[in-house]
């Protein structure tokens, strides 16, 4: 399979204004503004934005955070379920930093102003989700955390005098020095007071916070602004990006109807740790005897069962069911849920929630040490977007907003203890091209049919041969939605490409072709670039051997 060239660079005009600053933080969910915060010690900060500061994906999270905060939980306990649930691939040591970390990091939140959920005597309430074997999830508003956090943050944020905000712009390319390194950004801005158009900022450091990639498939849980920006703009400076195939899809996003598109609403996995249930359209549980969590286990294995049952039965969703909770436990517990399963007329205090899977999450990302380094100078990752090895092949419940501001932390530290230098950027000759913002849709049907739950190698050679026509069509004009359709196109060759090379089943990425396991040949990263070809780049694997754990080294650990 031959992976589809994509453009070197994005088209833009030449930038009209200029600026400078210390650090750069693009996004503004947890892991950005939590950098923002802990950055303004080392130097001047300014946050990017996309949309406001309040939007992304942080405030959509809605099970929670997870830390050995409850009474008999320990940090090796968390460690344990997170190996296990990353199936082999995680990295032990970044585990260790985020599950001991962890605690003291999400009492800060609380300090900050971050309002938790708790028990009448004042205790903090904590709740179990897949892969989890304790009670470790602090929730907030019952299904409301990340709103929540997000609300703390931006208020800390907002009131820092000595953090300047743009909203409503996009970062386009990094400007580098003559060694590679980072010199800048240069962005455009959709009218923020004096400030519009193309500009060009110079920076000691970037960090990119920017989220995910979920609008490459046609549903995901993840707002609109989620368009892999933060991971194009990372290959194109040639940054490695790791483990991008490893896609997890939630098994219980709320079933709309076959054509409904783009951001879809979440049933949180703390519904089936309050005790819902599974079932197929006969009534019968098909979860127990799968997993020894049944309802509970890891999400790749919950995510299969239900796929295997759609295709079993022809049905294009199967049930959960709550019904037992009740209606207080439903208000009180999961109001979110409950307005929104409604809004869309079910009622789950009486009716059993139509669910499918659907895109949630990227493992994978913009590869980084254990301080946030990537493999550029002067670029650090955080979030969504890095890949710090915590999740592995499958991220376990609720580790996501711990990843983002345990690695946040770490990055700031690092800067102010080792501050790099302003560098002079070079003039960047590399072909700049854009493809049209019409494809995306067309990419979205791609890429969920080849790239998404079930792939084989000539669904994969088909996504690719597809994907390739759509860049040859008519070059699209300079403007954000042929930016975002050029990152999507390029974050998808490179999944397309990580997805092909890895021939087995793990974690998230399942393989119809290759469906067991092989620890022998793969148990390391895959490793993807942009290889230069003329005019264009095209995304290259390796695979990236390491000292990951046996599962025998797992189930002893600690």
């Amino acid at each position: 399979m031959i992976a589809p060239a994509v453009p070197q660079r994005l088209a833009a005009p030449a930038p009209g204004w200029t600026d400078s600053v210390d650090f750069v933080v693009i996004g503004s969910g947890i892991a950005g503004l939590t950098a923002a915060l802990r950055l303004r010690s080392a130097g001047s900060v300014l946050v990017v934005t996309k949309d406001v500061i309040a939007s992304g994906s942080t405030q959509w999270a809605q099970g929670g955070i997870a830390a050995a905060l409850g009474p008999g939980d320990t940090p090796e306990d968390h460690l344990q379920d997170t190996l296990v649930a990353g199936a082999g691939l995680c990295d032990v040591e970044a585990v260790r930093a985020l599950v001991t970390e962890g605690p003291a990091a999400v009492r800060e939140l609380i300090d900050l102003g971050a309002r938790f959920d708790e028990s009448a005597a004042g205790v903090l309430s904590l709740t179990r989700e897949g892969g989890h074997h304790r009670n470790r999830i602090a929730h907030a508003g019952g299904d409301a955390t990340g709103a929540e956090i997000e609300r703390a943050l931006v208020d800390a944020v907002t009131r820092a005098d000595d953090i300047r905000i743009i909203e409503h712009a996009l970062v386009l390319d990094l400007l580098t020095a003559a060694d590679g390194a980072v010199a800048g950004v240069t962005l455009h801005v959709m009218g923020e007071g004096q400030l519009d158009g193309v500009g060009a900022i110079r920076c000691r450091a970037v960090v990119l916070a920017s989220g995910g990639m979920g609008q490459i498939y046609a549903a995901t849980t993840n707002p609109s602004v989620s368009t892999g920006d933060g991971m194009a703009l990372a290959l194109r400076a040639g940054a490695k990006i790791r483990d991008l195939e490893f896609v997890q899809f939630h098994p219980t996003v709320l079933w709309l109807g076959k054509s409904a598109k783009g951001q879809q609403p979440l049933v949180s996995e703390a519904v089936r740790g309050e005790g819902a249930v599974l079932v197929d359209h006969e009534g019968k549980r098909f979860m127990q005897g799968q997993h020894e969590l049944a309802d509970l286990a890891p999400r790749d294995v919950v995510a299969k069962a239900i796929m295997r049952q759609m295709l079993a039965s022809g049905k294009d969703h199967m049930l959960l069911d709550a019904r037992h909770f009740g209606d207080e436990k439903w208000r009180v517990r999961f109001p979110t849920i409950l307005a929104s399963c409604r809004s869309h007329g079910i009622d789950p205090v009486r009716e059993l929630i139509p669910v499918a899977p659907a895109c949630h999450y990227s493992s994978g990302g913009v590869w980084t040490d254990l301080q946030g380094r990537t493999s550029v100078p002067g670029l650090y990752a955080c979030g969504e977007v890095a890949c710090t090895g915590v999740h592995g092949a499958n991220r376990l419940a609720s580790n996501s907003l711990l990843e983002g501001l345990v690695f946040a932390r770490r990055i700031a530290v690092l800067l102010a203890q080792d501050l790099p230098e302003f560098r002079e950027p070079i003039e960047d000759d590399r072909v700049a091209g854009l493809v049209d913002a019409d494809v995306v849709p067309e990419l979205q049907r791609v890429m969920t049919i080849g790239a998404g739950v079930i792939r084989s190698a000539p669904g994969l050679a088909e996504a690719a041969g597809a994907v390739a026509k759509l860049i040859e069509q008519t070059p699209g004009e300079p403007g954000t939605p042929a930016w975002e359709a050029t990152n999507l196109v390029t974050v998808g060759s490179a999944l397309i490409a990580a997805a092909h090379a890895r021939e087995e089943s793990r974690g998230s990425h399942w393989r119809e072709d290759h469906p067991d396991r092989d620890d022998s040949a793969w148990l390391g990263g895959l490793d993807i670039t942009l290889a230069g070809q003329n005019d264009a780049a095209r995304p290259v694997t390796a695979f990236a051997g390491r000292d990951f754990p046996s599962d025998a080294e797992i189930a002893n650990h600690g």
